[in-house]
């Protein structure tokens, strides 16, 4: 590069990193707030988060950094800028010309009003009624609707909600999901059909034994040494904590996992602490050269999804992975689970039945919960339904998509965190997660045949280093349909996750 657009680029670089140190100074605040902040202190974290908030719109709306872009853009050596140059250039830009459309009063507000959301969530959930939520939702989501209706402008979408679906799914958009999420929803529904009438059902009564939380805490902690996420040494860039609602977050050196416990459902831990854990190793996966660059984020909550999603289940509820855990897990556990054979534990966790919950939901029935969101989601941002319906119409897609009854809205409408903390447009990424894992999987397969052998050994490394190198490695180099291309040779497609659905519960239902 000339000097003067070397100088320019090492400018720009330098503004983009104070954000991204920001952006995880940010993030632990949060984790913060749902792990370890005191009740008394939630008014006062919200006014903390909004004015990191407001520190972050401003940095990110900094008229230097539309200044440096424009240098950059025009100058007459643009375009010798490899690829890496120019993808930080354009996720830069994106991100410029959102950011200084929202007004920074709406961004503050949207902040504050997320804190104090989600502790009323909190509340009215273990108060088991929706009424106490209402008002703050209301609030909330009011807030996200102005900035769906303004961003849908910046990023040129056809409606208010593929705005913000585009945040997290980029050029993803309501028409092309529906149409995927149809064709996933005939496939589930016909081998959901098969399994309740199959010859063989599982017995579940030994996941119902109760098992201490002590021994669940170090279940979780082995868990996390055999997907190779350091919470213990020296150099541990990770650590378990708990939570009402696991989730993950955190940047390269520092990436927290969340799970909870219940004594009469260890198995809940179990999963939840592998889903976040490929989470983790995802974020600390990405290619270190990039850190605080904008191609040094992951490619997208989808992609991310795909991970967790794959350690959980792809591999968690694996007979090969039980081959080799299940006698860990009866050792920490005592005399409890002593008496369990193999293969009625795995038909076990690998139950199939229509439930009500989202995050305990088996992999056959798990999309059908969101895709009742997304409709629920797109048609809140089209102002086809109200607030104060989400109760009735929840109930309603539950007993018509799932055949369950719901008994209280804590199970139903507030059973999730994510509308509280204002992440509309995140649901449908654990969707195409789902798909992108049986893509990759299939991928997988074909260049590291014996992965189940190595599972059932206790050899994660090989695996996860396949990842690292396919999916984790890639950063946001790509969008999230280019990378899935890169990696698998086609377009998304929903066949290779419903082929291997099929092939695993047509064995385990005998059908």
């Amino acid at each position: 590069m000339a000097e003067s657009l070397t100088s320019s680029y090492k400018k720009l670089m330098e503004k983009v990193k104070n954000l991204f140190i920001l952006e995880s100074t940010a993030a632990i605040v949060h984790w913060d707030m749902e792990t370890k902040m005191p009740p008394k202190a939630i008014k006062l974290r919200s006014l903390q988060l909004a004015m990191l908030s407001r520190i972050g719109h401003k940095m990110s709306t900094d008229p230097e950094i539309g200044k440096l872009l424009e240098e950059i853009m025009r100058h007459r050596e643009h375009d010798g800028l490899g690829d890496i140059q120019k993808r930080n250039l354009y996720l830069i830009k994106k991100h410029y010309d959102e950011q200084t459309r929202l007004p920074e009063e709406l961004v503050v507000e949207t902040a504050r009003q997320q804190a104090m959301t989600i502790d009323t969530w909190k509340k009215a959930k273990a108060a088991k009624d929706f009424s106490m939520f209402k008002p703050e939702l209301e609030k909330l989501l009011d807030l996200r609707k102005r900035a769906a209706g303004i961003l849908m402008d910046v990023k040129r979408t056809a409606t208010p909600y593929d705005a913000l679906v585009d945040i997290f799914e980029p050029k993803m958009a309501v028409g092309p999901i529906s149409k995927v999420f149809a064709e996933l929803r005939e496939g589930l529904v016909a081998l959901l059909r098969k399994c309740e009438v199959a010859p063989k059902q599982p017995d579940i009564s030994i996941l119902k034994r109760r098992v201490p939380v002590d021994a669940q805490r170090k279940i979780a902690e082995s868990l996390a040494e055999f997907i190779g996420y350091d919470i213990k040494s020296k150099e541990a860039g990770g650590r378990i904590d708990e939570t009402e609602h696991p989730f993950t977050t955190g940047y390269y050196d520092d990436v927290r996992i969340t799970t909870h416990y219940y004594k009469d459902n260890f198995a809940s831990s179990i999963f939840s602490t592998l889903h976040e854990g490929g989470h983790a190793i995802y974020e600390q996966n990405l290619n270190r050269e990039w850190i605080f660059q904008a191609v040094g984020t992951a490619c997208s909550s989808g992609l991310h999804e795909s991970q967790s999603r794959s350690v959980e289940n792809i591999v968690g509820r694996s007979r090969e992975f039980w081959i080799c855990f299940l006698p860990k897990l009866k050792e920490l556990t005592g005399n409890i689970l002593s008496d369990v054979d193999l293969d009625r534990f795995v038909h076990a966790v690998n139950q199939v039945k229509p439930s009500k919950i989202r995050v305990e939901a088996d992999e056959v029935t798990y999309c059908l919960h969101i895709i009742i969101r997304f409709n629920i989601e797109r048609d809140l941002f089209a102002n086809k339904i109200t607030v104060a319906e989400l109760p009735q119409i929840w109930n309603q897609s539950y007993k018509e998509y799932l055949g369950v009854d719901i008994e209280n809205d804590s199970e139903g409408v507030m059973q999730d965190i994510h509308w509280a903390s204002g992440a509309f447009g995140y649901f449908p990424s654990y969707a195409l997660g789902n798909i992108y894992s049986g893509q990759i999987l299939a991928t997988m397969e074909k260049g590291l045949s014996d992965w189940k052998t190595q599972i059932s050994s206790g050899n994660f490394q090989n695996i996860k280093q396949w990842l690292a190198k396919s999916v984790h490695n890639h950063g946001n180099l790509y969008d999230p349909a280019d990378l899935i291309r890169r990696i698998t040779g086609e377009e998304l497609n929903v066949k290779p996750y419903l082929n291997y659905l099929h092939k695993k519960y047509s064995k385990l239902y005998g059908f």
